[in-house]
């Protein structure tokens, strides 16, 4: 049962500065710091301006930040129904196993029903063995008949050229 002074709550304009930290954080957990370059101002924009690209909910504990998760809608042309494709998600390294990343799940579930959505997708490092097996017991399946492809900086800019 998740502690009592716990609550997901979705993040208010001034949440940037947060979202950008937690961001880091996770970059820092999946040894890819190099890569998160992202700023406060990218993610008010995202979260804040009209249209919302991205979506994030705060976790805190007795008014304290303690993890977060981020995500937006896709679509399948396959069912033609939308979809929530959780782009981040991360819980402070001592607010672990206290049962909080199945409640940001669940809290994600329902926000996805709600908007119709058919499906929950999300990507992980193939040696993060601990987060492979909380997925797997979430009734989470992999998807090894498919690669996760990537373009982006010279080879993108060159492409669009």
């Amino acid at each position: 049962m998740l502690p009592t002074d716990i609550i997901l709550r979705p993040a208010v304009p001034g949440d940037e500065t947060l979202v950008a930290h937690y961001v880091r954080a996770l970059a820092d957990y999946e040894k890819l710091l190099d890569r998160a370059v992202a700023t406060d101002e990218h993610f008010r924009c995202a979260l804040f301006d009209t249209p919302a690209r991205l979506s994030a909910l705060i976790v805190e504990r007795a008014d304290a930040p303690i993890g977060f998760a981020l995500w937006y809608y896709n679509f399948s042309t396959f069912t033609g129904t939308p979809g929530l494709y959780l782009e981040d998600i991360f819980v402070e390294e001592t607010a672990r196993n206290l049962g909080i990343g199945r409640e940001i799940f669940r809290y994600l579930a329902r926000v996805a029903v709600a908007a119709g959505c058919t499906k929950m997708n999300w990507a992980v490092l193939n040696w993060n063995a601990p987060s492979i097996a909380f997925y797997r017991g979430l009734g989470a399946q992999g998807m090894d008949d498919w690669t996760t492809q990537h373009l982006d900086g010279d080879a993108l800019a060159k492409l669009a050229g």
